[in-house]
């Protein structure tokens, strides 16, 4: 394709993607009966073993497009804004293209988190074709290592295709904590990222529980200065992680289970993907009153959480709707140890 038709398309497709960003906000900003976000988990295999991941295995089989394309729909009918896929792997999913395209069919937009390995020329093509909106990768390390291979060394040969093909919008977010040896590592991945003129963000590894694991010293100075790259972007919204860097506790209002959802590749909704076991009822079944009953329930695991998505998603309604349940996913003794070690 020569350079100006693809300049031209990619125009197209960004001001189409921005439109229905803005359609998203309004719709988010005058109702709170619906889902602003979902992530389905299409397969929860993998294809990397990351010692810090508890999200993955190495044998499940995908789900039956069939039943993605049902759990597609019903949040469809929930008018839910963006539905992301993750994993485990979803581009080991041999439907993905078909599932991107449900997604467009059911929702505003689309998003895809993925490790990178299998991106190709080839698959670019067809995730564009597909109509996909957003693609994340995660890179932790300029190097391989025993703790991660998502690798800026393995990967960087396929960021340049996606700057020279992609349509959509590419975010690389870096992560710091969980056993990551070099802090530094994560500046130079997103100056990489901005070089290419993709989004940089920066995320804290949260423990098995999705809990907090307060930053070192150094860890601390490299996330500061990584979130001077992060652009002004509805989803980019990670105040929070200030709090979070200095072993702080956040106070939001939680709103997973209601504004957003995750579906684990069983169909039940959960509040997200380190709570799963709550509310864990079948997507099938789950009605605009569970929407508004979750929308209330303050959740007691919420000022140490690190799950950055959840954050984004629950500040459309940080001014509003008071929350007067309480549950608590997390149990007690371990939310004490938790604020112990965080010196609160």
């Amino acid at each position: 394709m020569d350079q100006p038709n693809l300049k031209g398309q990619r125009r197209s497709r960004t001001l189409s993607r921005r439109l229905r960003e803005a359609k998203l906000l309004m719709r988010g900003a005058m109702n709170t009966d619906h889902p602003i976000m979902a992530h389905i988990i299409p397969i929860r295999r993998c294809n990397l073993s990351c010692t810090y991941c508890n999200e993955y295995d190495n044998y499940s089989k995908p789900v039956p497009f069939e039943t993605i394309r049902h759990r597609i729909e019903l949040l469809g009918k929930l008018r839910t804004g963006v539905i992301t896929l993750s994993g485990g792997e979803p581009l080991l999913h041999p439907n993905l293209d078909d599932i991107i395209r449900a997604i467009r069919q059911n929702a505003l937009l689309a998003g895809l988190i993925t490790n990178g390995y299998l991106l190709t020329a080839r698959r670019i093509e067809e995730l564009n074709d597909a109509g996909l909106d957003y693609l994340q990768i995660s890179i932790d390390n300029v190097m391989p290592d025993d703790v991660s291979k998502k690798s800026l060394k393995v990967l960087d040969k396929k960021l340049e295709i996606l700057a020279e093909t992609a349509h959509f919008h590419v975010n690389i977010n870096s992560v710091l904590g969980g056993g990551i040896r070099n802090p530094e590592d994560a500046l130079t991945v997103g100056k990489r990222a901005m070089e290419l003129g993709f989004t940089s963000t920066v995320g804290i590894i949260h423990d098995g529980d999705g809990q907090l694991r307060p930053l070192a010293p150094r860890e601390r100075e490299v996330f500061l200065e990584m979130k001077k790259f992060e652009k002004k972007h509805f989803s980019r919204v990670n105040y929070f992680q200030h709090s979070i860097a200095n072993g702080l506790p956040s106070d939001w209002r939680c709103r997973a289970g209601s504004r957003y959802l995750y579906i684990c590749e069983d169909g039940l909704v959960h509040y997200c993907s380190q709570q799963r076991g709550f509310p864990a009822k079948a997507l099938e079944e789950y009605t605009v009153e569970d929407i508004r009953r979750e929308y209330i329930t303050q959740k007691s695991c919420a000022p140490f959480c690190t799950i950055s998505c959840v954050h984004q998603i629950s500040y459309f309604d940080f001014f509003r709707g008071k929350q007067t349940r309480m549950v608590e996913p997390v149990p007690e003794e371990q939310l004490v140890t938790i604020k112990r070690a965080a010196g609160a």
